[in-house]
Parts: C-alpha cells; sequence; structure tokens
C-alpha cells in the first residue's frame, strides 16, 4: 500500500469497511472498549435533559423542539434523557420534543441530520475526538507532515503550506514549539463544527478531552493514544486488528466564539447535587425495603463520583456554541 496522510490513515481505520467503527457496528461501545459519560448511568443524560430545558427556555420555548445527539453510538444519552423526560411532571413541555440520533461510523460525514437545525440544541459527546485529523511536526528547516506507509510512521516536509496548516502553526505558541514536538491538525473537526453553525441551530454542545490551546496541547505531549477492549494500544499501524485511534481536542481549532468549562462545573451548573440530593434521599426512605426505582437513585451517588472526577470524565471540556 503506497503512503497515507496520517487523517486518511486513521479515516480508513475507524470508518472503512473494516474500520474499528464499522465491523459489527458502533464496536467500540458495545464490545467495551470504552466507556463515555452516558454509559457511565442515567444521571448523566438527566444533567443534560436539565441543560437542554435551560436552553430551550432561553429561546422562548420554541415548537417545535429537537435534541440531536450527534455520534449517538448505541443511544445511551438519549434513552437517559428519554427515559428522564418521562419524569418530569414538573415540566410536560418537554415531553413534545423530538430526540434524534445521527451516527457517522460506516459513512463518515453521511449521518442523517434532520432537514432543518433552526433553533434545535446539537449534542456530540466524545464525538470530536474521532473525527480524523492530521498530524504535523515542527523541524528545523520548517514543519512536516506525519505519513503512514507499510505500518511505519513517515515524516514529510511540508513544502505547501494549506490554509489550514497555516492557521494552525500561526495559533499563539506554536511558533515557539521546540523541534520535534508534534501537534494534531483538526481541520475535519473545526469544518464539522463550523457546518453545523451554518444552519443556525440554537446551541451546540461538544463535550470531550483536550485543552483550550494548541500549544498547551503539543507541549503536554500524549494527546494522541490508541484503544482496545480498554487497554491502550501502543502500534496501531499494523492492520491486522481494529482499534480506537483518538486524539485530545484543542480548542483553539475549533470555530470561535465557544464558552468553555470543565463537565465538573458544567454538570454542577445545571442542577447535578440537586439530583444526588434527591436520590440519597429516596434511597434513605426506601433502604429498608429497597425497590428498582431507590437502587436507581442509590447509584446516583457512584455515577456523580465518576462524571466528576477532576483526574478523568470531570476534566472533559464542554463547548458550547450559541448558534443564533
Amino acid at each position: 500500500m503506497s503512503a497515507e496522510r496520517f487523517d486518511r490513515f486513521v479515516e480508513r481505520r475507524l470508518y472503512g469497511p473494516d474500520g474499528f467503527y464499522t465491523v459489527g457496528g458502533q464496536a467500540g461501545r458495545r464490545r467495551g472498549d470504552f466507556i463515555t459519560s452516558p454509559e457511565v448511568g442515567p444521571l448523566f443524560g438527566e444533567v443534560m435533559l436539565n441543560a437542554c430545558l435551560s436552553w430551550w427556555e432561553e429561546m422562548d420555548s420554541p415548537e417545535p423542539f429537537t435534541v440531536v445527539d450527534l455520534g449517538t453510538g448505541p443511544g445511551t444519552l438519549l434513552r437517559s434523557m428519554d427515559l428522564a423526560i418521562q419524569g418530569r411532571a414538573d415540566h410536560e413541555g418537554c415531553r413534545s420534543w423530538r430526540l434524534v440520533g445521527v451516527d457517522l461510523a460506516g459513512e463518515y460525514g453521511n449521518g442523517e441530520l434532520p432537514e432543518s437545525l433552526e433553533q434545535a440544541v446539537i449534542v456530540g459527546n466524545e464525538l470530536l475526538d474521532n473525527v480524523p485529523f492530521r498530524v504535523l511536526q515542527i523541524g528545523e528547516a520548517g514543519p512536516g507532515e506525519l505519513y503512514v506507509e507499510s505500518g511505519r510512521e513517515e515524516i514529510r516536509p511540508l513544502l505547501d503550506i494549506d490554509s489550514a496548516a497555516a492557521r494552525v502553526l500561526g495559533l499563539p505558541g506554536a511558533g515557539e514549539l521546540a523541534p520535534g514536538t508534534r501537534l494534531p491538525l483538526l481541520d475535519e473537526a473545526h469544518e464539522l463544527v463550523q457546518g453545523l453553525l451554518d444552519r443556525r441551530p440554537g446551541r451546540i454542545c461538544m463535550i470531550d478531552y483536550g485543552e483550550s490551546s494548541t500549544s498547551s496541547l503539543a507541549e503536554r505531549g500524549g494527546w494522541m493514544r490508541a484503544y482496545r477492549e480498554h487497554q491502550r494500544v501502543e502500534d496501531f499501524y499494523g492492520e491486522s486488528v481494529p482499534c480506537d485511534i483518538t486524539t485530545d481536542v484543542a480548542v483553539d481549532q475549533l470555530p470561535s466564539g465557544a464558552v468553555v468549562e470543565r463537565q465538573e462545573d458544567f454538570l454542577r451548573r445545571h442542577g447535578l447535587e440537586a439530583l444526588v440530593a434527591e436520590g440519597r434521599e429516596y434511597w434513605t426512605a426506601h433502604a429498608s425495603r429497597p425497590d428498582v426505582a431507590a437502587i436507581r437513585m442509590r447509584s446516583r451517588i457512584a455515577e456523580s463520583d465518576a462524571l466528576t472526577d477532576s483526574a478523568g470524565l470531570g476534566s472533559w471540556l464542554v463547548a458550547l456554541w450559541r448558534g443564533q
């Protein structure tokens, strides 16, 4: 096989005919290669419902109203939100909402989004880290770019610096990076978010691991990883077994205008602690003869600890754009 630019290698290995997300459909989540916040338990979906309710009200409660889970996988987030909606006797308006799951796996870029996204809310949880990305390397004589040939890395001089590479290399701090430093080029992720913004949604909420700036991400290192069955894969260039190839997200490479905060702060701001207190109170009242609801309420405590872990999911970044 001839040399492939790294983003094309990633696209083939994740979304091609024999790709990680193509073989068996949503391979990673169903096989247990990784766990995302919605799969920790239903609490994440309940808090996301609170967030969507606040955005809906800020937009004067439009009808109809659509919530799109982009990169929905097996649909865990939407199922949790739907369950929470059924229990919201205090806010029946959300029962008329349309919840839509769209997944790009298999044919990347060809997900069936609703025809109209005006005033819709779009949520992408751990989506952008799996959008194919390029890799640049700072060099003494100029930047180079990562290619893959015969299962090995090859850095080729970047003789023709296109607009995407120029934008990233011109970001604050990029010019001070030491030779040999690598940095991701997230041009497809940028285009994905910008394409959504162009369709005038009410809100776009992207949640992922990463850093606010490309320079801090590059200096930190370790931003590109591969996983299979919860284990790191060090040599992911071989063709034998598919694995998840992922990058931390540099927010300064995404369209401007986003308000960014840590997941821990986002969840607390949208009622996490009140939900946990409600769960603890319900469990205390039913602990002697627990029913299914009591078990579910008790689980909120452990779920909250996982979702707000400052060394894990709690440190994920939440980027929110107002589309209108």
